[in-house]
């Protein structure tokens, strides 16, 4: 026997790799289509580079298979230079960009800074639920009305218009409620969620509260 029919007997006739039937393939979603992750899957990527959180509470079949899928996911935000971090305790999952000095990484995600009154809303949210938690309360809430009078308390005092800061002051919560660190269960009525300790940490909330307490002491 010569080394033709050896080989004729060892290998099958297509080739090294046995066909896979049609059928098998993984099915295209649109036309074109070479992605390999399943379609659920892939709504959770784009959620997750779409919004600046998902929260498990909110969303709990998302959750679920961020949790099932999560090293995938993770793998695919890395080729972009963006971090997942999944915080199992308050049921948050956010993105954030990577950034490195021994590597140029493009940056993909900006910061969208908040505006005065959006971070005065949040300086009194982060103090409050720090506040309610502190007691062995399990959530916090506040009113519209106690929201606004306390945040006016650190606008301009020459700036008499008062329905423009409440404006301001509403916008903001509007924004709040879009990103999910507000709750409204009831007109004008709003539970704090726990994404705001991952917006505001414990440092920034004193060193905001140390610069209010500047600004106030000099003012006239």
């Amino acid at each position: 026997m010569n080394e033709t029919d050896v080989a004729d007997e060892e290998w099958p006739e297509a080739g090294f790799i046995e066909p896979v039937p049609m059928e098998d393939d993984p099915a295209e979603l649109f036309a074109g289509d070479t992605g390999t992750l399943d379609v659920d899957v892939r709504r959770v990527l784009v959620r997750l580079l779409q919004r600046r959180f998902l929260l498990a509470e909110k969303h709990s079949a998302q959750w679920r298979t961020l949790l099932e899928n999560q090293q995938i996911i993770e793998s695919r935000l890395h080729d972009l230079f963006v971090r997942l971090v999944v915080d199992h305790e308050r049921g948050i999952a956010y993105k954030q960009q990577v950034r490195s000095a021994e590597l140029e990484v493009p940056i993909l995600l900006r910061d969208d800074p908040y505006n005065r009154a959006e971070t005065l809303v949040l300086v009194h949210l982060r103090t409050v639920f720090q506040r309610e938690r502190s007691t062995g309360e399990t959530s916090a809430r506040v009113d519209i009305e106690e929201l606004e009078q306390t945040v006016l308390t650190y606008f301009d005092p020459d700036d008499h218009n008062l329905a423009r800061g409440q404006r301001e002051i509403r916008t903001a919560v509007e924004r709040l409620v879009k990103e999910g660190l507000l709750t409204e269960e009831s007109a004008g009525r709003y539970r704090i969620t726990p994404l705001v300790e991952v917006v505001l940490s414990t440092e920034k909330l004193t060193e905001l509260n140390q610069w209010l307490r500047e600004q106030n002491e000099a003012a006239p």
